[in-house]
């Protein structure tokens, strides 16, 4: 595995090794002790798997209290990928950065604590795969707006997103409740 850095540290995109050939490939999607020596020491409690059509927009959701990291990959079609920092005292604070991830590319990203996540499908399909490190509590899941003007995330839309209700809902980083 290698490690390529993104404009916020703490976020990190993460290539596998894969060894292909006629018969088709093979690759290690997580090995604890490799992303330990990469520097994402995390113990993850929980999988998530989910399936999403074209222009599917889910996000940008966190927990705020049970803050979850997440090691986020794409295993059919494409996502476009979004993590934001919601850490006031960071220096990146309300920053995002955004990755293609796909079936093809295979690459993963580690969403750390205290960052909301969110992705756009761009493929005919998606399927998403998460593991977290702390369970869902559905009382402390909070939604930041995905179309916040102050934010101003480059989504690469094709039309109206479709949206679930709570996204629709999200609270602008101004009104949205952040960590420390």
């Amino acid at each position: 595995m290698q490690v390529l850095a993104t404009t916020i540290p703490e976020v990190l995109l993460i290539e596998p090794k894969v060894f292909g050939d006629a018969r088709g490939f093979f690759f290690e999607s997580y090995n604890q002790r490799t992303l330990a020596e990469l520097g994402l020491n995390a113990e993850f409690v929980q999988d998530n798997h989910s399936r999403s059509a074209r222009n599917v927009l889910r996000g940008l959701h966190y927990q705020i209290e049970h803050s979850q990291g997440k090691l986020v990959r794409v295993i059919a079609g494409e996502v476009f990928d979004v993590a934001v920092d919601l850490r006031r005292s960071s220096p990146t604070f309300g920053q995002w950065v955004g990755y293609l991830l796909s079936a093809e590319n295979k690459r993963m990203m580690w969403v750390p604590p205290g960052f909301a996540h969110g992705f756009y499908v761009t493929s005919e399909y998606a399927e998403f795969l998460y593991k977290t490190t702390d369970y869902w509590y559905p009382e402390h899941e909070r939604c930041l707006a995905w179309n916040d003007p102050e934010l101003a995330i480059a989504w690469p839309l094709a039309g109206t997103p479709l949206l679930a209700s709570k996204d629709s809902a999200g609270m602008s980083l101004r009104e949205a409740a952040v960590y420390p």
